[in-house]
């Protein structure tokens, strides 16, 4: 675990899509232990953005992903009863689909599951994962219709 770190930790996360299902993990390890997320984990040294989301989602549920486009990038800031950071992770969640290999619960994760999007209010998301993943389906069906969603200026 990384906790109470001096700076924020690089992570990705992957939106793995099928149709309207979209992969759940039920979370392992802090932060968000217990609840149900998104695969992904902490990027190593040396090694790209676009691997780290294809090695995390092997590793937490046995399916191989082709990564696609960038969905949100966001910060997932913790702190502990005395107002000190826990947890501080900079997240880059991607869209993702499958290129292979078979849904199984696997390394830092209890569970693992494909979700159809008309019942992910079951699953307890937090808000910032229920955004992304609506994100990721409306980026998923502007890329199958050739125009692009509208997303704010950078500032």
């Amino acid at each position: 675990m990384r906790r109470y770190p001096d700076r924020p930790v690089v992570s990705v996360g992957a939106v793995v899509l099928d149709g309207q299902r979209v992969v759940l993990v039920k979370r392992g390890q802090e932060p968000l232990k217990g609840r149900w997320s998104l695969p992904g984990g902490v990027v190593e040294a040396g090694e790209e953005l676009h691997a780290a989301v294809v090695r995390e989602v092997r590793e937490e549920t046995g399916l191989t992903v082709q990564v696609g486009d960038v969905v949100e990038v966001l910060d997932r800031i913790t702190r502990d009863a005395d107002g000190r950071i826990e947890f501080h992770y900079v997240i880059i969640d991607y869209v993702c689909g499958v290129a292979g290999g078979s849904l199984a619960c696997a390394s830092d994760a209890d569970d693992a599951r494909w979700v159809d999007r008309a019942e992910l209010a079951d699953y307890d998301l937090t808000t910032t994962v229920a955004e992304v993943i609506a994100r990721a389906f409306a980026l998923s069906a502007s890329a199958s219709t050739g125009s692009r969603p509208v997303r704010p200026a950078a500032r």
